[in-house]
């Protein structure tokens, strides 16, 4: 190598050097600048049906198409009862009244809620209330259900549904994704003036005689 070459370094390819810096130096400065550039907020997400305010329905409060309403004037009826006789609405008049709607009788559900309303009777009969339970099955039937169980209170036979039907204790029901029509588990508290002072639909068994007295104390 010359003198020349030695003593000249722009001439060598280390020339090259200084430019490869510079392009290298750039690279931090460009990733620096897409660090600090901020990112476009996300669409805010439409909300979806999980996210829709939903009614809260209370159980078995539901009221059926034409049901009776509470202060309405008690349809009145006449039906036979377990043993034969006739029972009609004018029977307990200056009394107050339950009348129990049940769908089938020695069902367990209807079972456990004519016992318990036999479980109460002195209470009712203490606070001058009477108790009637009602099915669409037959007189024989209800007889058979009073014997087995030692029921105390009259259980009416309507196998016309016309009684259910006037108080809204029949109509559509599913079983099973099954649908079908029969008597609604309902019961309803009339007062010594005829009206209709409470109304439970769909009931559940589980304390609601008790439920049901405590009412009746408080007409």
């Amino acid at each position: 190598m010359s003198k020349q070459t030695r003593e000249n370094p722009l001439k060598s390819g280390t020339a090259k050097g200084p430019a490869t810096k510079s392009a290298a130096a750039k690279r931090p400065a460009s990733s620096a600048k897409a660090a600090t550039k901020p990112k476009a907020a996300a669409p805010a997400k439409p909300p979806g049906p999980a996210e829709a305010p939903t009614k809260v329905k209370a159980a078995g409060q539901a009221p059926a198409p034409g049901a009776l309403a509470e202060g309405a004037k008690a349809p009145a009826f006449t039906l036979p009862r377990d043993g034969g006789e006739t029972v009609t609405l004018a029977s307990f008049a200056g009394q107050k009244l339950v009348i129990f709607f049940y769908p089938r009788a020695n069902t367990p559900g209807c079972t456990k809620e004519a016992i318990d309303f036999t479980r109460l009777k002195p209470a009712f009969e203490k606070c001058d209330t009477a108790v009637i339970g009602v099915s669409a099955d037959s007189v024989k039937a209800q007889d058979s259900f009073r014997d087995k169980h030692s029921l105390a209170t009259p259980l009416l036979s309507d196998p016309t549904h016309e009684m259910l039907e006037a108080y809204g204790a029949w109509g559509e029901k599913s079983l099973y994704g099954r649908k079908f029509e029969g008597v609604i588990r309902t019961t309803v508290v009339i007062g010594r003036d005829g009206k209709v002072a409470r109304v439970w639909r769909n009931v559940k068994v589980d304390g609601h005689a008790d439920q049901v007295l405590a009412a009746a104390q408080l007409l």
